[in-house]
């Protein structure tokens, strides 16, 4: 029987709806196809041993915490033990959040949450919509096994010094930090994270 990955996308939030509209405007748009690690390679590399879940989140563009965790909870019954929990960006954090302040109702194999803001400190972004972290983060420090952040230091999104607010805070998860994941880790592949599930 396959282990399921679930997988959390990231997303944006604002401090209102005017600078969500500017944002409308304003944004690059393109009609090419992004290619990330999380589509078709991680369904390459993983997909004969484990179904990937990938569901996606309200509002993405526009999310709030409470919209996340309702729809999150919604796949509790669908979800069997030794799950790997993946977040990337706002998906980290929310991960991090709930994890933090929820019991989990499957017993987690691992978790690796991507290049998570840890505050409003970021670069040209917003951090709103109740995804502020408690201080306190011990339960997923304690409950969630295996706990990996992985950052990027030319990260044009989340400062690297967020890794370190994170070390902080979680004392027995493991943090790793890479040279290069071209900025926000927008790569089509990402080899280490499929090394570290196949070890597991």
């Amino acid at each position: 029987m396959k282990k399921q990955i679930f997988l959390i996308h990231g997303g944006m939030t604002f401090k209102n709806n005017k600078d969500y509209q500017q944002f409308l405007k304003t944004r690059k748009v393109s009609i090419e196809e992004k290619n990330r690690w999380y589509d078709s390679y991680l369904e390459k590399h993983l997909g004969k041993k484990f179904d990937i879940i990938r569901p996606r989140f309200p509002l993405q563009d526009n999310a709030t915490y409470n919209d996340w965790k309702i729809h999150f909870e919604r796949f509790f019954p669908l979800l069997k033990k030794d799950i790997i929990l993946i977040g990337g960006s706002l998906g980290g954090i929310f991960l991090t959040k709930y994890l933090s302040e929820n019991k989990f109702p499957k017993k987690i194999l691992a978790t690796y949450i991507i290049c998570p803001p840890y505050d409003d400190t970021l670069y040209g972004e917003d951090l709103t919509g109740g995804f502020k972290l408690k201080p306190n983060l011990t339960l997923l420090d304690r409950k969630a096994n295996n706990v990996t952040l992985l950052f990027s230091e030319d990260d044009d999104v989340i400062p690297i010094e967020h890794a370190e607010k994170y070390r902080k805070k979680l004392k027995n998860s493991k943090i790793i930090i890479y040279k290069s994941k071209n900025g926000h880790f927008k790569i089509s592949t990402f080899p280490e994270i499929i090394k570290m599930i196949e070890k597991i």
